[in-house]
């Protein structure tokens, strides 16, 4: 496992050891990733890493109890221990104030830090974050359920991209790889709602009254045809943060970063420059 290229730095954060990626100089970016099974900010962020960190000093983490960061048994995952996560990696990296982009899960997570920290938060990049409540779409549903194999993540991560090309076996094997670490799909069931049985569930995001509190100027991303996170939850962002901008991606998935690489590049760098 320690040949995985997914396993970068270590510091101590929230008691959690962190596994993280600093690269390149300048204003600081950090890079958080979405949930799902096998997730960590290198599957999220390797392919854009190298291009962002030519122009801004770029930290990519994974949040406690995701990725290669420990997972511990005693911990109780929810948004207050992964905001203050994300604060100590700050601190123990001597970061006054950056800028955050997040996707799904890293998104939301970016939204907490500038409601309870809005100090330390220049700018807001969001990508296919959940806003608001929502039913639970095949997605996230697909990815409460899985139980590690290659097949099964496979068939998770096909509901990700609206190109399928996209999804390769070297992709779909270093996920795999991730998702069987001990405790890893634990951590990922501590943040989705358990599916109901019967009629659907509702998966509740931050509601428009705590998103107009939100200072930080804010660009949100979003796939038309995000079938993780609903293309309205874009919306509700746009319509509720006071400085959002909208750009809406056709024929794009919940991977914006991946589906439209060159366009994402573009739009993160005059944003946050």
């Amino acid at each position: 496992m320690s040949e995985h290229p997914g396993i970068g730095r270590t510091l101590v954060a929230a008691e959690h050891e962190t596994n993280y990626f600093d690269e390149g100089r300048g204003k600081p970016l950090f890079l958080l990733h979405g949930s799902g099974p096998g997730v960590s900010a290198w599957t999220n962020w390797a392919k854009v890493m190298p291009d962002l960190a030519k122009d801004f000093r770029v930290i990519a983490p994974d949040i406690a109890g995701f990725g290669f960061t420990e997972f511990r048994a005693d911990s109780k995952y929810d948004i207050k221990l992964w905001v203050k996560h994300l604060v100590g990696i700050l601190d123990a990296l001597g970061i006054e104030k950056a800028s955050f982009v997040g996707n799904s899960f890293g998104g939301a997570l970016s939204v907490g830090l500038a409601l309870f920290a809005p100090q330390r938060v220049d700018r807001l990049v969001l990508l296919g974050t959940p806003a608001g409540e929502f039913e639970q779409t095949p997605g996230l549903r697909s990815a409460w359920e899985y139980e590690p194999s290659l097949e099964n993540m496979e068939r998770t991560m096909r509901l990700f991209p609206y190109d399928q090309s996209i999804i390769t076996p070297e992709m779909v094997s270093t996920r795999y790889e991730a998702s069987a670490r001990p405790g890893a799909q634990d951590a990922l069931r501590k943040l989705l709602p358990k599916p109901n049985t019967e009629g659907p569930t509702i998966v509740r995001g931050f509601p428009k009254e705590s998103l107009e509190k939100i200072t930080a100027p804010t660009l949100v991303l979003h796939g038309r045809e995000d079938r993780v996170v609903p293309v309205q939850c874009g919306l509700l962002l746009a319509n509720s943060i006071p400085r959002a901008e909208l750009h809406l991606f056709g024929q794009s998935g919940h991977w914006v970063q991946t589906e439209h690489r060159e366009r994402f590049l573009q739009l993160v760098r005059a944003f946050v420059a």
